[in-house]
């Protein structure tokens, strides 16, 4: 049964409520929920009915296609000036005995490990500290493009621009046409958590403000340029607050279409500062995706990250809204692990991923970081020489 038909029948539901069905309608129709409907969803909506009205915007957009790609990570430090408190990954610069801090030598090693394989991105992103500024990181990415020229540099959150401007004593425009000068060719999500103000004081009162991480978005997409957004949910915040979020964004996107994809990330609470907060469950984290997809109705992609949530969850995510589950990956991040994710030590092969995509009737795709195809698995034969190319390269977003 088709996506169309499903949302026939559910529309044709005499138990399901008025105001249900017409959110239902107005999906149907390609029309935009409100701000109170998208608290309504989060509020009344049954995973089945949130569902099937994502996976109908899902397949409209991109049928059964599903997408990942081949990246690897330089996280240039996991030592930090900030202290947020649901950050497993970071240590205080007065913890450095628990942590790293690379040369511009040791990172660009990392990049020349992947010299000859099929890669197309360098994602780095990391702590903040005061050695890491503009002139540290323009020089870097000058070196990345000198070594490697078709490799896309997606790198630095809000957060870390911020630091490092301010630092500069530059303002938000100045320091992206000197990244993107540099050779910066997007920038990842990260750094977003949750916008409002009273959520934020309490889980990162320190770093950039929500304003200031959506100025710096949208000053990188005033020079034509792309980028990711992310929301932190499944903490101490309430519906509202994931509303606002997507609201601001939403609107943000409006006024510029520079973003790409909308990244739902899941709190983990071990080895932070909020290990008291319970995390939420597998139904919650599909409404959170299927709702998503129905709001950021400006938004392209949806995308869950494996290694975060389960493969079988991700699987599942597949039918609520997601059409994006990161990509293979090796041991060049440790985010995930070290927030308790179910991945300690996060490795899939990308036959092991078509495979995984396969198995619930989906279109594995291969792209870049633009969302340019470059393998379409749908037919593809992994033959004994296609596994000798492409097994277990490292692949993250």
């Amino acid at each position: 049964m088709d996506a169309e038909h499903k949302l026939s029948i559910l529309l044709s539901d005499a138990t399901l409520s008025e105001d249900l069905k017409n959110i239902a309608q107005k999906v149907g129709n390609g029309e935009r929920i409100t701000f109170d409907e998208g608290v309504l969803l989060y509020e009344k909506g049954e995973l089945g009915y949130l569902g099937v009205l994502a996976n109908f915007v899902r397949e409209k957009r991109h049928g059964d296609k599903t997408f990942f790609n081949r990246n690897f990570h330089i996280e240039p430090t996991n030592l930090c000036v900030y202290d947020c408190k649901f950050c497993s990954y970071s240590r205080l610069i007065k913890q450095r005995e628990e942590g790293w801090e690379y040369t511009m030598e040791q990172m660009l090693d990392v990049v020349k490990k992947y010299d000859g394989q099929p890669v197309t991105e360098v994602h780095i992103v990391g702590g903040v500290l005061p050695q890491y500024d503009v002139a540290f990181y323009s020089e870097l990415f000058r070196s990345i493009r000198q070594h490697r020229p078709e490799l896309h540099i997606k790198a630095l959150t809000p957060v870390e621009y911020h630091y490092i401007f301010k630092k500069a004593k530059i303002d938000y425009a100045t320091g992206m046409r000197l990244m993107k000068e540099a050779g910066l060719d997007s920038i990842p999500g990260g750094g977003a958590e949750i916008f409002h103000p009273e959520i934020r004081e309490q889980i990162a009162k320190d770093k950039c403000t929500g304003e200031q991480w959506l100025a710096i978005h949208e000053e990188w997409h005033k020079l034509g340029m792309r980028s990711n957004a992310t929301m932190l949910y499944g903490h101490i915040e309430e519906f509202w607050h994931r509303v606002d979020h997507m609201e601001q964004l939403r609107q943000l996107q409006d006024r510029t279409g520079g973003f790409q994809t909308f990244i739902p990330l899941k709190f983990r609470h071990e080895n932070n500062q909020m290990s008291h907060v319970p995390e939420v469950s597998v139904i919650e984290d599909l409404r959170n995706y299927a709702i998503a997809r129905i709001y950021m109705d400006n938004f392209d992609h949806i995308k869950a990250y494996w290694a975060m949530i389960s493969r079988s969850t991700a699987q599942l995510s597949l039918s609520f809204g997601v059409d994006d589950i990161d990509g293979t990956l090796d041991d060049t991040t440790k985010i995930y692990s070290m927030a308790g994710a179910e991945e300690q030590t996060p490795a899939m092969s990308t036959k092991e991923l078509v495979e995984l995509i396969k198995q619930v009737g989906r279109h594995p795709i291969e792209r870049d970081t633009l969302y340019n195809v470059i393998t379409d698995y749908k037919d593809f034969q992994f033959e004994e020489d296609a596994k000798a190319r492409f097994y277990k390269l490292p692949v993250v977003n």
